[in-house]
């Protein structure tokens, strides 16, 4: 699905124009990407936590060449599913953890 058809299934479980839910959906988004940039996290409850952690420096490998590369220490997105949005997904395994906790 892509921004278009989310747009679109929006709209249509919704009152607001195609145009209102791209707007929204716009901000929505921003807001996110703003709160993380700034080391805040997003945490939705049931769907998932957006944040932002730190990656080492670490030393790859050029495919090409084989030789050794410095990769410099950087800040990188993560996103961790909430466990609703875990149970939408695999109904199954969300089922053996609750099987399990429950022993």
């Amino acid at each position: 699905m892509n921004r278009a058809e989310l747009i679109d299934t929006i709209a249509a479980e919704t009152d607001l124009s195609k145009a209102a839910t791209g707007r929204v959906l716009e901000v929505l988004l921003e807001t996110i990407q703003k709160a993380v940039k700034k080391g805040d996290g997003v945490q939705l409850v049931g769907f998932g936590t957006f944040k932002s952690t730190k990656r080492a420096a670490r030393t790859g490998k050029n495919p090409r060449t084989g030789e050794a590369v410095k990769i410099p220490a950087t800040t990188v997105p993560k996103f961790v599913a909430g466990a609703k949005f875990k149970a939408v997904v695999d109904p199954k395994a969300a089922q053996r953890k609750a099987a399990k906790a429950a022993k």
